[in-house]
């Protein structure tokens, strides 16, 4: 478990500011505690500085995770955000698309929406910008990339989402995973 260098810092803030903007301090300096990202194992981790500490004792070769995993480095250094930062990035989107109930199943099952599946769009949302998508009761589903759009329009064209990140909603609590 270490720091990220300033060159993975630097990749993830881009790739997580393309979601949440400005409001990326906001991420780090919580009113709760202070929080920080740590790599293990090619994976980034966000934890509270206090659970940090208590890890500390752990080995890192019997730490199997730390906190809530954010995401991963690929082997050609890109960043790429798992299902697992959607609580943390939700509250804090600029951009989100509620998408219609009945077309709802079908997105999470991998498949596209069409415009008639879309219940709401947050206005100037601006082409291939990180947006939430959110079912009409305000439950966070995925975070996608948005698609083209049309000229002069804020609707989707009628392959609206591709998933990008795993479907599997694993619920992850601020705990510390050791292997025995």
């Amino acid at each position: 478990m270490r720091p990220l260098t300033e060159e993975e810092t630097r990749v993830m803030f881009e790739k997580i500011a393309k979601y949440i903007g400005e409001n990326l301090q906001l991420l780090v300096d919580r009113p709760d505690g202070t929080y920080c990202f740590r790599l293990h194992n090619d994976r980034v981790y966000y934890v509270s500085e206090k659970i940090l500490k208590l890890a500390a004792n752990i080995s890192g070769d019997k730490l199997v995770s730390l906190g809530t995993c954010f995401g991963k480095f690929t082997k050609t250094h890109k960043f790429r955000l798992h299902i697992t930062a959607l609580d943390y990035l939700a509250p804090y989107a600029k951009y989100k698309v509620w998408i219609k109930p009945g077309a709802e199943q079908s997105f999470l099952y991998g498949n596209h929406v069409l415009k008639s599946g879309l219940g709401r769009i947050t206005e100037n949302t601006s082409q291939y910008q990180g947006v939430v998508v959110y079912s009409m009761a305000d439950i966070p589903l995925m975070i996608p990339v948005a698609p083209v759009r049309r000229e002069g329009q804020h609707l989707f064209q009628q392959t609206s989402f591709c998933p990008v990140l795993q479907l599997r909603r694993a619920k992850h609590s601020m705990e510390v995973g050791v292997k025995i």
